[in-house]
């Protein structure tokens, strides 16, 4: 035989698609031709895969070897075809039967000496080769846990191109490796608990709505006030991940190569806090040749910190506007359209002026105050649901606020309860929190008592809130009475709504 195809998946973004590999063997001088719209990575697969063959005890073909990778118009990247290729190569040459490769997709890098290795964004590439109705995979051990995420597959774990040839050619499944033997427990550390944050009781009880609807907050304060600690928390106060949710999350760290080893799957609402020097491209994704995704899609399904905003870029805070909007990051290219999932909970932190010194120490001049400040853009804050100012405390607030705050896993237990009424509330529609329901639908199927929306009607008259505040204030409403297990929001309600979103509240 001189013709073999083999199928292997490509990854734009996080969206997989199948790659026929074909390999056609014919006479003339010995060579290599690679075809299909490959990266540089992929090109350099030549000769790295005729290394792996040779060391694993296999002939390379002579004469003239031609690599096509099919559809061609679609961009194709990175070292995980390199198992893929070698196959057909070996197929091709009659070294290995071809009809056992028939509905498998192979998905691994090869060393020289041809061993397997991990590649990154398999969880994607198996999840969307079962769409296409293939269910057996061959991987590196490495990538074998998170391939055997996706129900209804089996997988084939390999350490080498070797045992790949004995699969191929014998039937007989390589060897499982022992399961590691787990070191020595060690007394459980304390983790990142909410009541450790006190003197603060107004900013605690805004991470409680924040988690509670999936609302977006901003805290303004000086240095050592507890931001950055309140931040870090509301992880702690949010539910679990969904099943679909932990999938979704774990592709983008897979793709990302962010999976911890060990742990293949995200479980827990992810937290992302990059540096005030990142870049847009860093925020949001992209970089040089094929795309990456940014620390908003990292974020996915958790939470995004942004702490010392005003010390971001001013188009880098404003990048993150399409995302907060659309849930997604749209990034286009000359040859394709690339779209990362970013649905996450923005948190912000933000030093009143650049001294931030507090209180009768500041010396910044009211003008640079207010410059410093409005590199927050206007329409960037009206998408902050809850706006709270965190105060310097005394020793003794310090002392008497240990009997008030209340741990993380009470405040979860309150935020489970909120979720829950607002789930059955919207059972039957695309959305699960308050934060996430357009205001129109708000407005229509759940009207509020004009006698409670007199306060936001006076703020709209006085052109204190637009009309997208007066519905994220509508959805931070509901919020509260979730929590208040009220069957709609009332006056009071309504009025806290106001405050927390104009800051008032401060």
């Amino acid at each position: 035989m001189t013709l073999a195809r083999t199928r292997c998946i490509t990854l734009l973004g996080v969206q997989g698609h199948i790659v026929e590999v074909e390999v056609h063997l014919g006479g003339g001088d010995p060579g290599v031709t690679l075809v299909g719209l490959p990266d540089a990575a992929l090109r350099e697969a030549r000769d790295r895969i005729r290394a792996a063959v040779v060391n694993s005890g296999e002939a390379w073909p002579s004469g003239q070897i031609t690599i096509s990778l099919s559809p061609a118009s679609l961009p194709k990247s990175g070292s995980l075809f390199d198992l893929a290729i070698a196959a057909a190569v070996l197929a091709a040459a009659s070294a290995v039967p071809q009809d056992r490769l028939e509905g498998t997709v192979l998905i691994a890098e090869l060393g020289l000496d041809g061993r397997a290795r991990p590649v990154r964004g398999v969880l994607p590439a198996v999840v969307a080769a079962r769409e296409h109705e293939y269910s057996r995979f061959v991987v590196a051990h490495g990538n074998a846990a998170e391939a055997r995420l996706v129900p209804e597959t089996e997988v084939v774990a390999v350490d080498s191109l070797e045992e790949v040839c004995a699969w191929l050619r014998e039937g007989v499944l390589p060897e499982e490796p022992p399961p590691a033997v787990p070191p020595p427990r060690r007394p459980a550390r304390q983790g990142p608990d909410l009541a450790d944050v006190l003197g603060q009781p107004v900013a605690r009880r805004a991470v409680e709505i924040a988690a509670a609807g999936g609302h977006n907050l901003l805290m303004l304060g000086s240095p050592g006030t507890g931001k950055s600690l309140l931040a870090e928390r509301l992880p702690t106060v949010l539910p679990g991940l969904s099943p679909a949710e932990a999938l979704e999350a774990t592709a983008i760290h897979s793709v990302a190569g962010l999976l911890p080893q060990g742990s293949p799957l995200v479980t827990v609402p992810p937290f992302a806090a990059p540096h005030h020097t990142s870049t847009r491209a860093a925020i949001i994704g992209g970089g040089s040749g094929y795309p990456s995704p940014g620390w908003a899609s990292k974020a996915h399904t958790g939470v995004l910190f942004v702490d010392e905003a005003p010390q971001f870029g001013r188009g880098v805070l404003d990048s993150l506007r399409e995302p907060l909007e659309r849930g997604e990051v749209v990034l286009a290219r000359a040859t394709s359209t690339v779209t990362f999932p970013a649905r996450f909970q923005l948190v912000m932190a933000a030093n009143p002026c650049p001294c931030a010194k507090p209180g009768t120490l500041c010396t910044c001049p009211a003008g640079e105050r207010r410059r410093y400040f409005s590199r927050i853009s206007g329409p960037l804050l009206d998408r902050i649901d809850l706006k709270v100012e965190l105060q310097q405390v005394s020793r003794a607030e310090l002392l008497a606020d240990r009997a008030f705050a209340e741990s993380s896993e009470v405040v979860a237990a309150r935020v489970a309860a909120a979720r829950a009424r607002a789930a059955r509330r919207l059972e039957g529609t695309p959305w699960t929190t308050n934060a996430q329901v357009p205001g129109s639908y708000l407005r229509r199927e759940f009207p509020v008592e004009p006698k409670a929306l007199q306060v936001l009607g006076r703020a709209m008259d006085l052109g204190q809130i637009s009309a997208r505040g007066v519905d994220r204030a509508l959805r931070v409403a509901w919020t509260l009475a979730d929590l208040a297990a009220h069957d709609r929001p009332g006056e009071e309600e309504t009025a806290c709504a106001f405050a927390l979103w104009s800051g008032r509240a401060w």
